[in-house]
């Protein structure tokens, strides 16, 4: 499978360090209640990605502030899930208390093509490459990045993703270069400058 922007994101269903009954569209709602952030790891109690999950867990309240709910991804067990949270509390300070699905036998990473070949764990199988994809509240995709192994992922960076798909999803408009929250915008076509004053009062035409 090839996901990409706008493709509804397959639900996830089996293990996580909590529950082996989870459901991922249960868990961000499904009412279209809640926005969500899928983000997967290379594998349990390396480095990298137990700073980005000591990272996103104290970020936890940013996210949360957004209606954003969190899940974790990595081809291991609910067993290694539940003692990597221990290692990640003991390394960064701060409890993982979001989910992080478990793939042991890769089901959902194949499905997801989201494995590389080039990375490889003890066992010789292919790890998972740091993908993020958030997804909208009727879980479409509305933005993918993904991250090689070697390069941890910035999460003021997918905040600030979260900021512009926030706003441009109900208005016509779209974010310049290294925008942030409160930055000007810019009024998105098809809107001529009369109709962007009718609906957004005087606007600048520069």
């Amino acid at each position: 499978m090839v996901l990409t922007i706008n493709d509804k994101f397959p639900n996830l269903n089996g293990d996580t360090q909590d529950t082996s009954n989870f459901d991922l569209y249960e868990y961000l709602g499904n009412n279209n209640e809640s926005w969500g952030i899928i983000f997967m790891h290379p594998g349990d109690y390396t480095p990298v990605c137990t700073t980005e999950l000591g990272m996103a867990a104290s970020k936890k309240a940013d996210f949360d502030a957004r209606n954003v709910k969190m899940c974790g991804f990595s081809c291991n067990s609910a067993e290694s899930h539940r003692g990597w949270v221990e290692d990640i509390k003991a390394a960064t300070g701060y409890d993982v208390d979001f989910p992080l699905f478990c793939d042991p036998d890769r089901e959902k990473s194949v499905e997801l093509g989201i494995l590389d070949e080039t990375n490889k764990d003890t066992k010789g199988l292919p790890m998972t490459v740091r993908s993020v994809f958030i997804l909208k509240p009727d879980k479409t995709i509305a933005l993918m990045m993904t991250y090689p192994a070697t390069c941890g992922r910035n999460f003021d960076e997918i905040l600030r993703c979260v900021d512009s798909l926030q706003l441009t999803s109900g208005e016509s408009v779209a974010t310049p270069v290294n925008w942030k929250k409160g930055d000007d915008v810019i009024v998105n076509f098809p809107l001529t400058d009369a109709d962007a004053d009718d609906k957004f009062g005087k606007v600048s035409s520069s």
